[in-house]
Order: C-alpha cells, then structure tokens, then sequence
C-alpha cells in the first residue's frame, strides 16, 4: 500500500475527502515532499484527483463508494443539489438522472466531466443572497454530509432557472410527470419557506399560483360527499 494511502487509512479519512490543508497537517514535512507523495500515490492509482488540491482515495481502500452528492459540493463550494437529481432523490420523478444537477451560489454555469465519477451540472439562479438556502436540507448519505433542495424547492428552481410561466398543473404532471398526490401533500409552511427566495417575478407568481392550486384542490369537495 502506497505510504500516502496507508496514513490517511489510519487517520481515519479512507471515506472521505481531502484537500491539500488537510494532507499538509496529517503527512507534515516539506511541500516538496508532500508533492511527490501525492503524486505517486495518483500514479499508482491509490489516489484520486477530483480538482486542484482536492482527493479521494480509490475504491480499493474505501469502504464505500464516495457519494455524487458530495461530490458536487467539493467541485462548487457553498452549492446544493436540485433540479432534476433532487426529485428523483426524493421520488417525485420515476426517470434516472444520471447528471447530478446543482444550484450555485456563482454567477456562471459550469460543467464537470469527471472520468471516474460522472457528469456534474451547476446553474446559478437569480436568488436572494438571504434565503439562498431556504427549502434546502443538510442529509447524511453513505455517512457523507449533503445539501439537497425539498421536494417544493427543487420544483421552483427548474422553474426559476427555465423561466417557466404559470401554465396550470398540466406541465407539472405532464412536463415533469410529477403525481399530483405529491402536490396535494405540501403544507402551507412548504410555500411560506420560500416567499422570499426568488427575484423575478414569473417564479413568485409561479409560486403563488401553485399554492393557491393545491390548496384549492385539496378542500374540493368529495363527488360522493352529501
């Protein structure tokens, strides 16, 4: 087992991951030596680069998979996952994602390939800086920490990032195929939450008119009521 592998299995850091602050503390020495132990320990393929300065080791020395979710937090910092990726999480679309979707707090989009680990998007969204983590939710997958959008908050951000107008629950259930008894299980505090999130005014209204829709089709009365 390669030396650098070997102290970061004992240090406890096998499942997670680690960026040059950390290497520099656990291997100490010289910057010169540190070096040449990260990079023979990615040529022998124990380590894994994910960007500059951040690692994790591979599959042969972890004991379990390094989740996608906490990939995305490492290649954007301060991001959350949504969209798309954080409805299939939550089983509110039937269909795989297979690109880990995120909100960032930048102003640029970006795209990551990663050779090993997949496809990684990041949008950013007209919010407000204040409440750019209102209706998101810290989780503990595969004992790694992630940021994942509610069900109602990863809705509205497909909406704010297509600019998508108030249309009915038609393209929700169709467009999205989002069941409706999803829709019909969302609480007043759900949309209270996010009141002060978005800037443009299409998404408030989006907002807005979707809670006024479920809360009028929840109290329609029953067609076998007397």
């Amino acid at each position: 087992m390669n030396t650098l592998v070997s102290r970061l299995t004992e240090e406890g850091y096998a499942d997670r991951i680690v960026n040059d602050r950390q290497l520099a503390r656990i291997l100490g020495g010289s910057d010169d030596r540190r070096y040449g132990q990260v990079k023979r320990a990615l040529k022998s393929g124990g380590l894994i680069q994910l960007k500059r300065g951040f690692y994790v080791l591979s599959q042969n020395y972890r004991t379990q998979p390094v989740h996608p979710f906490a990939l995305a937090h490492t290649f954007i910092i301060g991001s959350y996952v949504s969209m798309e990726t954080a409805l299939s999480f939550h089983g509110w679309i039937p269909e795989a994602v297979y690109t880990t979707v995120s909100v960032t707090p930048g102003r640029k989009s970006k795209h990551v390939a990663h050779d090993q680990f997949g496809k990684f998007e990041f949008n950013p969204l007209a919010l407000n800086k204040p409440s750019f983590l209102s209706g998101v939710e810290r989780h503990v997958l595969d004992n790694q920490p992630v940021l994942i959008a509610t069900p109602l908050r990863a809705l509205m951000d497909i909406v704010a990032y297509r600019k998508q107008a108030w249309a009915g629950m038609g393209w929700i259930e169709s467009g999205l195929r989002i069941d409706l008894s999803y829709l019909l299980a969302l609480r007043r505090r759900d949309f209270k939450a996010l009141e002060g999130v978005y800037k443009h005014k299409k998404a408030k209204l989006f907002l807005t008119e979707l809670e006024t829709e479920v809360f009028d089709l929840k109290f329609i009365p029953s067609a076998a009521a007397p």
